[in-house]
């Protein structure tokens, strides 16, 4: 076989586990020999479709198994997949697809208004109900060519492209290569012991990082099953983890929070589970605690898009020991924490945290000089995030370099919020922080200087935002301020704003 990525993939599987179960969506269940099928059979139209190798191919939706068929369809192609946040708004979505040159776009119908009447890809296939000029996506891929596909795939050509906002409020397409998924799933086959037999629930969005990479591709690799939750659910969560007998899981704050408060809490039969996994920000250590005193592992990671993305891992024998702590540098990589003059922080001296290994991206989509800020020659690539390290090299993430907060799991750039926020007419100056959250996190924080004889109130800010941005990227306060306070430079001083006494916090209607 000459196709050394994720295409090849599902052939392999196919001839060494055909009869095992390799996903599980509602009622419906898929064999390796059927994802092969399928997927091979979604490639030939594909390439009926004129996708080559080097073309790329954008999936928007919710979790479902044809995220995992077009993934590999596509790889098996040569192209790059580009899955995308089904949460943005259409101009968010449009941009993307400008940006990413997607030549071929399948969507799920839930994301209709968003897409149709979008300039852009070529061919667009619905999963169902497509319009005049769309394509059905099972009846589509059913009857493509069954014949095996070769084409040749090297393990260093780009596999993905991953969007994440940048601090300048335009998006960046991180690439990831072959090679930085599977070093990434041999990382957590290390850290986690992935078996044959695990049966991993896949509840995190899956054009997510963390839900891709480290479970669904990890499993896959392994010959596993992997059950997938559309969205997220704490009800239909109980109900998969007894049907399936589910044995491992990812989730952020807010999904293991919500998991805990119901209550099935405390009578539901959770002893399939073997590991609990979190990422993306860090878990109230209360929360953790929680799970630990109800006898589950839970086990904390670090990472980035861009580090495809496990750069350090708690193993679940440290679990409870060192509560809180990310753990320490993955088997294939190597994380070290500087200081500003880039010498090594000593123990417990709060740092930069830099990352290298095979996982690392080797940059961004078209973007030359953004990979210049933050991979240097030697190969480390520049986190922004501030963590601290112990005497036993566990490293704990305290502080952001740059101003991003995470709410309900997704990363939220202030800078795009502030430049939409400015395009509104009596909108002088504004910044945008971060602010504790029980529900999500964190969540935003919004100071707005109105121009000279001009008014707006929080309600008009929120009206004009709700079009424009993803709700979760929407502040839930506003304050409406004379001044912003500044450097001598004229940059505003955000941990001024950040240290200023939390309002009473009422929302605003509709955010």
């Amino acid at each position: 076989m000459r196709n050394a990525g994720l295409g090849g993939w599902p052939a392999r599987r196919a001839q060494m586990s055909p009869g095992r179960t390799a996903f599980v969506l509602a009622d419906r269940s898929f064999s390796y020999a059927d994802v092969h099928q399928r997927a091979t059979r979604l490639a030939a139209r594909m390439r009926e479709a004129g996708i080559r190798a080097g073309d790329r191919v954008a999936y928007l939706g919710p979790n479902h198994v044809a995220f995992a068929e077009t993934m590999f369809a596509t790889h098996m192609l040569g192209g790059v997949f580009v899955p995308l946040n089904f949460r943005l708004t259409a101009p968010e979505i449009a941009y993307l697809l400008r940006h990413s040159g997607a030549s071929l776009l399948v969507y799920d119908p839930g994301c209709a208004e968003a897409v149709r009447g979008l300039p852009g890809p070529r061919t667009v296939v619905a999963l169902r109900s497509p319009a005049p000029g769309e394509h059905d996506f099972e009846t589509w891929a059913s009857q493509g060519d069954p014949d095996p596909l070769d084409v040749p795939v090297a393990l260093d050509d780009v596999a993905l492209i991953l969007y994440t906002s940048g601090t300048t409020g335009r998006p960046k397409g991180a690439m990831l290569s072959h090679a930085n998924l599977v070093w990434n799933c041999l990382n957590m086959m290390v850290g986690v012991d992935v078996t044959s037999t695990e049966v991993t629930l896949i509840s995190a969005p899956l054009f997510h990082v963390a839900a891709l990479n480290q479970t669904l591709l990890p499993t896959f690799l392994k010959g596993g099953t992997s059950v997938i939750m559309p969205s997220w659910d704490a009800g239909l969560c109980y109900d998969l983890i007894e049907k399936h007998r589910v044995t491992w899981m990812f989730g952020v704050t807010t999904m293991f929070a919500d998991f805990a408060r119901s209550p099935r809490w405390a009578d539901a039969d959770l002893s399939s589970l073997r590991t609990l996994m979190s990422g993306g920000a860090a878990i109230p250590v209360t929360l953790i605690r929680a799970y630990q005193d109800r006898g589950l592992v839970f086990c904390q990671g670090y990472g980035l898009t861009e580090t495809a993305p496990g750069a350090t891992f708690l193993d679940a024998g440290e679990s409870v020991r060192k509560v809180g702590s990310a753990g320490v540098p993955v088997f294939f990589a190597n994380v070290r924490v500087l200081r500003p003059d880039r010498t090594p922080a000593a123990a417990g001296e709060p740092g930069e945290v830099l990352i290298q290994g095979p996982n690392v991206t080797p940059g961004y989509w078209r973007d030359p000089e953004a990979t210049a800020a933050v991979l240097n020659e030697d190969g480390w690539f520049h986190s922004g995030d501030i963590g601290v390290v112990d005497d036993e090299g566990h490293l704990t993430i305290v502080d952001r370099v740059q101003d991003m907060y995470i709410s309900g799991g997704e990363n939220v750039y202030p800078a795009e919020v502030e430049g939409v926020l400015f395009a509104h007419p009596a909108v002088a100056e504004a910044a945008v922080v971060g602010m504790p959250d029980q529900k999500w996190g964190e969540v935003g924080r919004a100071f707005v200087v109105p121009r000279p004889g001009a008014a707006v109130t929080p309600g008009e800010l929120t009206a004009f935002l709700r079009p424009r941005l993803a709700k979760y990227k929407i502040p839930v306060c506003f304050e409406i301020v004379d001044a912003l306070p500044k450097t001598g430079s004229g940059k505003i001083r955000k941990a001024e704003l950040r240290n200023r006494p939390l309002p009473g916090r009422p929302r605003v209607t509709g955010a």
